[in-house]
């Protein structure tokens, strides 16, 4: 059984991965022609965007994703940092190539509530090369502020 894609995931099959480009990819899921990922549908967000190099995830997280102290977990922020920069590695992928996070760094700016309205996290390739590639993403709240950086190393490898 293939590891990537466990019993009732309702991703995707493998093979179909395998036969696009990761923009192509990427073009499906934004376009709902390919189901969203479980973590997407569990945590809330969505791919608002995708061009090559350049992804927009946002989100308006609800109760699920809080804190005790009453604020946006800090792994919910890092979580959307994640997936925005990692789609936008996916994005300069050739067909038979996939990724994997090498080395994730987030810094936080302010805290986040619901009174954040929707959050935007812009994810935007600096370097992709055959072996590696790094990313930044930045996120924003409903009236634009930035509310956490970061960036990432991921290694790309052969399908």
């Amino acid at each position: 059984m293939d590891a990537l894609y466990p019993p009732g995931s309702g991703l995707a099959p493998p093979e179909l991965l395998a036969s696009l480009s990761g923009l192509e990819f990427m073009q499906r899921l934004c376009s709902g022609a390919l189901p969203p990922p479980p973590i997407a549908v569990t945590l809330q967000f969505g791919i608002a965007s995708v061009e090559r190099g350049h992804v927009v995830v946002t989100s308006r997280a609800g109760a699920h994703a809080y804190n005790p102290m009453g604020t946006l977990h800090g792994g919910y922020a890092a979580t959307l940092l994640d997936t925005c920069m990692g789609c936008a590695v996916m994005t300069t992928l050739e067909r038979g190539s996939l990724y994997t996070t090498l080395e994730l760094k987030v810094n936080y700016l302010r805290a986040l509530t619901h009174d954040s309205g929707e959050l935007r996290a812009v994810g935007r390739v600096l370097h992709a090369g055959r072996r590696t590639a790094l990313a930044e993403g930045r996120l924003f709240d409903a009236a634009n502020r930035l509310v956490a950086h970061g960036t990432t190393t991921c290694l790309v490898y052969a399908a």
